[in-house]
């Protein structure tokens, strides 16, 4: 599957199928086929993180 290329765009793309979807970015990595690594990259240059607490990626402080 081709994911957004922008970083803000892909933020709102996962943290949507994270909330009405998958139960872990794990899982959403592995029905998409998408690289983790990559993913959490991409947003921690814009200044987000994965909270597996909320299952969604946030702003860091």
């Amino acid at each position: 599957m081709n994911l957004p290329k922008d970083p803000f765009i892909l933020l709102s793309y996962l943290n949507t199928k994270l909330r009405n979807q998958y139960q872990s970015l794990d899982e959403l990595c592995m029905e998409l086929q998408a690289d983790k690594e990559q993913l959490t990259s991409s947003l921690s240059a814009i200044g987000y993180f994965y909270n597996q607490k909320l299952n969604q990626f946030v702003q860091k402080d």
